[in-house]
Parts: C-alpha cells; structure tokens; sequence
C-alpha cells in the first residue's frame, strides 16, 4: 500500500475509534469546571457503551483532581493524539487542536460572530469535525446540555456580596456584608447557608429604613432566572406583581404609629416581570400579544423605564436580548431615572450581552474584580464602590464559581450520548438531535450551518435576526 494512502486511512480510523481525550481547560484562570466527572469516566468505562479508553490532559486546577480519574480508570497524559473526540467546555487554545478529530464544546460559532472566523478557519483547515453543546436540544426543543441555572445562582451570590459593601460605602450597615463571593465556598450548599444566615438576621435584626424597600426584579422565567430566584427565596422575601409594585412606597402602609419599622424592614421583595412587562403597543386600543412583539417589535415601545425601574432596587437582568428589540433599560433613561431620585441601587446583568437590553453595561467583568460603577449624572464609569452612581456586575463565566455541582450537573447529560459522539465514523448514523449539533463534519460545514461564512461577513446588526432560535446569552453556557 502506498505510504501515504495508509497514513491517511490512519487518520480518518481516529473518528470514532472510541477514544474519549478531556482536554486541560485553558481560555480562563477561573475555568475549573469539566464536562465529565470521574463518576462519569467510572460509569461509560465500565458500560462499554462506545467508549474504549479515556484520557484525561492534567490539570491543577480543574475542580476533580488527576489522581480521582486514575482511580477509575482513566489515563493521565498531556498527548491526546491516540484520541478519535476531544471534550471540554469552552474553546480550547487553536495551537491545541489536532487534524482529523471531533471536538465538542461551546463554540459560539453558529452565533456568526467575527471574533470567530479563526476557530472557524482551523475547524475548517485541520479536517475537525465539531459538535456544539449549545445546540444539543431535545423533543421538547429546550437546550439539553447548559448552565443556565448555574450562572444565576453563582450570579446571585455575588451580587448580594457587592450589595453588601455598596450600601456601606453609602452610610448603612446590612446583613449581607458578611456574605462571600460564590467562589468563597466550598460548595454550593455552604453557600446557601450562608445566604440564609444572612437572611436570619434580616428576619431578626431588619434592615435600615433609608434603603427600604428593598425590591429585587428578575427579567424573564429561564433557568438563569430560576437560579437567581433559588438564591433570592433563602432570604426573608414577599413576591409582588408588577403593578403592585408602587404600593410598597406608600411610606404610611408601612411604618407603625410609633414611628418604628414594621414588616417592610423584615423582609425583601421580588418582582418577576416578563416582556409583556417591558412594552406596550404603539396602538393603545391593542394588548401585548408575545408572537405578534416577537415579529414586529418596531410596533411597541418600552416602558419598563417608566412602570417598573422607579420602584426597582436591584435589578436582574436574565434574558437573553437581541438588537431588534426596545432596550429594557438605555443610559438616557437611567440619567433621567437618576435626576427623579429612583432607588436603583445596582444592575446584576446575568446574561452577560454587554451594551444590550441595559446600554451602559459596557463591558464584562471578572471573577476577581466583578463590580463597576456607572454614573448617570456625568456618564462615567468607575471601578470602586464609593461615589455616585449604579452598582454593576456581568461576569461571563458565573457557574465555574459552582465548579463541582455544574460539571456533575453537565456530566449527568453528556454522559448519555459521549458513547454516540466517540464511536461514530459518519455522521449520518447520529441520532437526529446529536446531528442537528454538528456544524462540520471531516472539516466541512454540513448543511444546517453552510451559511455562517456568509453571515460573518454581513453587517452585525443583520447577523442577530438570521441566527437561529438555539441562540440564548453567554451565560446559559
């Protein structure tokens, strides 16, 4: 046989060969989560249901430790070329993708974002095959492998541990200034606890007046908006409708004769608004109707700004926007909010879409360093917590702080079809949700994706409005 023609039969017996690699995560300091556990690894090893062999890059510190994959099975070594599918959870380095293999991790590549013709060139070049966790969905046509939930617990938690200090900085001393970040600790259990100890002492010992009442709203009903929610019911709280909401600033309702706080400082509130919330129809004589504002958002206007963010304290903001819809919140409209002396305290932006549904969130913060402050007032930006201003917090890879909960989490899926991804040669033979998330195949776009080189070139603000329903904001992921 000619050399060459048997180096290349070599080559294409990797796809598929049943060889699991997990690759070392790199794209962040923070990122210690993995798509699969040691359990995990433990379980397909033993089943032999597709998958021969595992092999785990090392890693310090990726939230399970090498040594709990070696007890169950797997390998331990740098060199993932014996691999057929390479897993991990965010982009790996370009220099660390090998030819003629099939990767699967959040590629952000169907979303035809420029930033991602590179990725998109080596998948291109090196003859991968690649499959997108993003746009795994099943029957019911709801995503199967996210975070969502995830992100806006971790998302929650260090918010409220921003609040804390905000307010201090402001002249109040608050319960939730004992309160850590997410990453503080140990699990998410401990953190939980540590959110109901905060809430205990809430219930007892109340907060101050001058910031009462404190009004939570959380944008939309998904996982990222369950999450946060999760966290926000450990403390002492009370849900209201939105058009309630103005009742709770009826000062005399609520203090007692003596002058004595009553139940309003005992306690916080929550408000779950949707997008019948945030605009109303141009035409006064028609109600909101969601798929008619979905087709034609240019027939309604916003006013969230003018119904909901005057009596807003912190807002959560979870749902994902696009540019074709109103803002639910710009800069002019917080200037002006501002100048009326709204009691918005700080924006809690979970979803991470930088200069979107709220304009002045300019840009993305870390783990270590989450907060800035904006002012309305000179429109300017600061990253301290002790002049004028909103609070404003948009980490982009919240659930790694959640890192061992969110990989089993993770884990618990994929593990059902890594034996499917690892031992097929073709496509074709994948099961139909499996191939639906494949967005090339031996280095060619395969037809549900032959657009994207297309739709990277067009105008960005075109781009958003061809995509795909699956696309939902960076931090479902």
């Amino acid at each position: 046989m000619n050399p060459s023609v048997d180096e290349e039969m070599k080559k294409k017996k990797k796809l598929g060969n049943g060889v699991v690699g997990i690759l070392a995560e790199s794209v962040n300091k923070w990122e210690r989560r993995t798509p699969l556990t040691p359990s995990h690894c433990s379980r397909l090893l033993q089943d032999r249901t597709g998958v021969s062999r595992i092999v785990v890059q090392p890693s310090e510190k990726r939230i399970y430790h090498d040594a709990l994959y070696s007890d169950v099975g797997c390998e331990i070594s740098d060199d993932l070329s014996d691999c057929g599918l390479i897993l991990c959870i965010k982009q790996p380095k370009l220099e660390m993708i090998l030819p003629e293999r099939a990767y699967a991790f959040f590629s952000h590549i169907h979303r035809a974002q420029k930033e991602k013709m590179p990725l998109l060139d080596k998948i291109l070049s090196e003859r991968v095959t690649l499959y997108d966790y993003e746009l795994i969905v099943g029957d019911h046509g709801k995503r199967l492998l996210a975070f969502g939930i995830y992100a806006g617990r971790a998302g929650l938690v260090d918010f409220l541990h921003g609040l804390g200090q905000r307010y201090l900085s402001q002249g109040y001393s608050t319960p939730f200034l004992s309160l850590g970040s997410s990453y503080m600790y140990p699990s998410l259990a401990a953190a939980k606890a540590a959110v109901i100890s905060v809430g205990e002492e809430i219930l007892s010992q109340g907060l101050p007046l001058g910031i009462c009442p404190l009004v939570f709203v959380f944008t939309g009903t998904c996982n990222v908006s369950r999450g946060a929610q999760e966290i926000f019911k450990l403390l002492p709280h009370a849900f209201v409708e939105p058009s309630n909401l103005p009742e709770l600033f009826v000062k005399d309702k609520e203090i007692s004769q003596n002058g004595k706080s009553t139940k309003r400082v005992h306690q916080v509130y929550g408000c779950i608004i949707t997008s019948q919330d945030m605009v109303e129809h141009q035409d006064p004589s028609k109600s909101f109707d969601k798929a008619d504002y979905y087709a034609h958002p240019e027939h309604y206007n916003p006013v969230f700004h003018d119904k909901i963010a005057p009596y807003t304290s912190v807002l959560v903001n979870c749902m994902y926007w696009e540019k074709k819809f109103p803002r639910l919140l710009s800069t002019k409209q917080v200037q002006d909010l501002a100048e009326k002396g709204c009691p918005l305290v700080g924006i809690c932006d979970i979803t991470c879409d930088i200069g979107g549904s709220v304009e002045f969130v300019n840009r993305a913060t870390s783990i270590d360093s989450p907060f800035f402050r904006f002012d309305p007032t000179n429109n300017s930006y600061y990253n301290d917590m002790d002049g004028d201003g909103v609070l404003c917090m948009a980490v982009d890879i919240l659930p790694t702080e959640f890192a061992k909960e969110a990989s089993q989490h993770f884990g618990n899926i994929l593990s059902e079809f890594v034996g499917s991804l690892a031992s097929v040669t073709e496509v074709s033979d994948l099961p139909g949700h499996l191939k639906k998330a494949c967005i090339s195949y031996r280095g060619e776009l395969t037809p549900l994706y032959d657009h994207i080189p297309r739709m990277m070139k067009s105008d960005p603000e075109d781009v958003q409005g061809k995509i795909a329903s699956g696309v939902v904001s960076n931090q479902r992921k």
